[in-house]
């Protein structure tokens, strides 16, 4: 299991970054700081999400499609997910079909990103 990104400011954009949207969540990915130790992070804000269960909610699952979909996370990279409000109303599977489409785009990208 990876490990997670806890200062401020490994979460900041970066132009750099490849980007994948989903209905329930985005997610930036980027060439881990740490060598040989990818991380991810997790963005559930305020703004979005008014009460602190429905925030621990979105964390839950989308750990949740992290652990099952981690085959498909790239080693060399650090990926940070920010939920949608739409997070709250999806199934366990549509986020796990969801969470694998955009971990693969993330890897295609990154395969053509590094052939250039």
């Amino acid at each position: 299991m990876r490990s997670t990104i806890k200062k401020h400011r490994n979460f900041l954009p970066d132009p750099r970054d490849i980007n994948a949207r989903s209905a329930l969540f985005f997610v930036r990915a980027r060439p881990s700081r740490i060598q040989n130790t990818p991380q991810y992070g997790l963005i559930v804000t305020k703004r979005l999400f008014k009460f602190a269960v429905d925030r621990n909610r979105a964390k839950r699952l989308l750990r949740d499609w992290i652990t099952f979909n981690e085959k498909y996370m790239c080693k060399e990279l650090d990926y940070i997910f920010i939920a949608r409000s739409s997070i709250l109303r999806a199934t366990r599977t549509e986020g796990r079909t969801a969470m694998r489409k955009a971990l693969n785009y993330i890897k295609k990208s990154y395969a053509e990103q590094s052939k250039n």
